[in-house]
């Protein structure tokens, strides 16, 4: 199973293979040697530090819709866990 994150090419390497990703106000660096020519403003899969696919704004914005839900819930089961003060 791939946990792909989409994220927006804000820069790319001057190496041609790499490009800067912005993932909910997150940047990192990934090699994009997979998908090919990437330009500004692209949407990115990345998965382990390779862009894997190409997306469009509209199924980038879902897919990030949904990580966030994924991290909402997961905060919110986290916060149940804690021992609360007495």
């Amino acid at each position: 199973m791939c946990l792909g994150i989409p994220g927006k090419v804000v820069q790319i390497g001057p190496d041609g293979n790499t490009a800067t990703i912005e993932v909910m106000g997150v940047r990192r660096t990934v090699n994009t040697f997979l998908v090919g020519v990437v330009e500004l403003g692209e949407y990115l899969m990345v998965h382990t530090g390779f862009a894997i696919e190409k997306v469009d704004v509209a199924e980038a914005a879902e897919r990030i819709k949904l990580w966030q839900e994924i991290l909402a819930a997961g905060d919110a089961a986290w916060q149940e866990t804690e021992p609360r003060p007495r």
